[in-house]
């Protein structure tokens, strides 16, 4: 059950329509689904393992040896896919979201966990249209790109890809580590999707890794958006190109590498997504990954207002800008761009007069 909001804003938050276009499918793991996989498999994390990952301390720790369990040991059937692609989308319907791209590693789940990548996009279609019945939630599959693996393993994933096209599955992505692994090692398997007719979209500029991830990944890679993208910043006549290009960044308030490196007092201020829409950048808040997070999509646009100061304008913005950049059809976008609108206007009326309208 979704708790009831604790003040009007953030019932405002939570009602407002909302999209997510950067959360990653092995992220959004409910804490019981996860135990229930452990055990099944003969609980091969220890107890404190599972509980550490849905601890979130001040200065977050990386958690990926137990996100990778998940392929590795825990999912082993086609259901387990549906299962987990289900919940997320019946978790984020929770907080008003209408239209989900969510990012899905097939290298790892085929290579790992044994499911054939036929058999398990099947089943992540299946919890897909069985969401959209019960939720009225729009979901569309992003595979990513393992980056601790090979390039050739990446080549071979949009080969899996493009061998089983459907509407559903709309682009690749990128994800897991971004030091010493380049956007470049990457450039065949992204030219083979862009031949395909695939979208586009690569993790570069997080974990403090240079502005010119972002730029190879825009320029070399070709991608149609960013995501993080966060060093931008060092480099404004860069970002004011990007800004004139319109590129998209799906920012994520909860990213640890700030939490984890910049002072608690100035972690808020200092932040580069509270400089990025001053460089004219166009930008969209997301979860990325929600339960290791300890967010929700309705915290994460409250931690924009909250903790980087911006105000309700901005928000509508926001919600504009995350429209602008996905990927859907021109009429759809229209159509609920001018119906959005209208709902954040209406539910914006009805908040007290004090709420800040631009900024604070």
């Amino acid at each position: 059950m979704t708790p009831v909001p604790a003040s009007p804003l953030d019932a405002f938050l939570h009602a407002m329509p909302k999209l997510e276009l950067h959360c990653h499918l092995f992220g959004t793991v409910r804490h019981d689904s996860f135990a229930a996989l452990n055990r099944r498999a003969g609980s091969p994390l220890a107890d404190e393992e599972i509980e550490g990952f849905y601890t979130r301390g001040e200065k977050p720790v990386g958690v990926l040896r137990v996100l990778r369990a998940l392929d590795a040991q825990l999912v082993r059937v086609p259901d387990d896919v549906h299962r987990l692609t289900f919940e997320y989308l019946e978790d984020a319907a929770a907080h008003n979201v209408r239209y989900a791209e969510f990012f899905w590693n097939p290298t790892g789940t085929v290579r790992d966990s044994g499911i054939a990548y036929p058999i398990a996009q099947q089943a992540i279609l299946r919890a897909i249209h069985d969401a959209q019945y019960e939720f009225g939630i729009t979901g569309r599959l992003i595979a990513a790109i393992d980056r601790e693996a090979s390039p050739e393993a990446a080549v071979e994933m949009v080969g899996w890809v493009t061998a089983n096209r459907c509407e559903e599955v709309i682009g690749i992505g990128i994800d897991y580590r971004e030091v010493d692994r380049p956007p470049e090692l990457f450039l065949q398997a992204y030219r083979d999707a862009r031949r395909a007719g695939l979208k586009t979209t690569a993790h570069a500029g997080e974990f403090g890794m240079p502005w010119t991830n972002v730029r190879t990944a825009l320029e070399l890679l070709q991608v149609d958006r960013i995501d993080h993208g966060y060093t931008v910043v060092d480099q404004p006549e860069f970002a004011r190109e990007c800004a004139e290009r319109g590129v998209l960044f799906t920012v994520v308030p909860t990213n640890s590498y700030y939490l984890r490196t910049l002072p608690p007092e100035r972690w808020a201020l200092d932040h580069p997504i509270r400089r990025m829409p001053g460089l004219g950048l166009r930008i969209h808040p997301n979860t990325d990954d929600p339960t290791l997070h300890k967010v929700t999509p309705t915290q994460a646009w409250g931690m924009m207002v909250r903790d980087f100061g911006f105000g309700l304008d901005d928000l509508r913005g926001f919600m504009h800008n995350g429209l602008a950049g996905a990927w859907i059809d021109d009429t759809t976008r229209r159509a609920w761009r001018v119906q959005w609108s209208a709902e954040f206007d209406a539910l914006r009326a009805r908040l007290p007069q004090d709420t800040p309208p631009s900024g604070m």
